[in-house]
């Protein structure tokens, strides 16, 4: 076993936790930014607290900024 991956019950509860807090963050009508961006590891936790229309507007500014995704591939913004 790699010794800089975490186990997967480690990730899992991260995951857990994570969605709890977003839950609390949303439920008091708060966000949480990302300054420096979203990348892969949050890329699936923003489809639980964003709307349809909120991705895509993101995705378009993507687009926008970067037509031939050169600029942080596979990153979501």
């Amino acid at each position: 076993m790699n010794r800089h991956q975490p186990l997967d019950h480690v990730k899992e509860a991260a995951l857990l936790f994570n969605r709890a807090v977003h839950h609390q963050v949303t439920h008091f009508k708060g966000s949480i930014g990302a300054e420096h961006g979203v990348g892969q590891l949050r890329r699936d936790e923003l489809k639980h607290c964003k709307s349809p229309i909120e991705l895509e507007m993101m995705m378009c500014i993507k687009r926008a900024f970067d037509p031939n995704q050169i600029m942080n591939p596979g990153k979501l913004l």
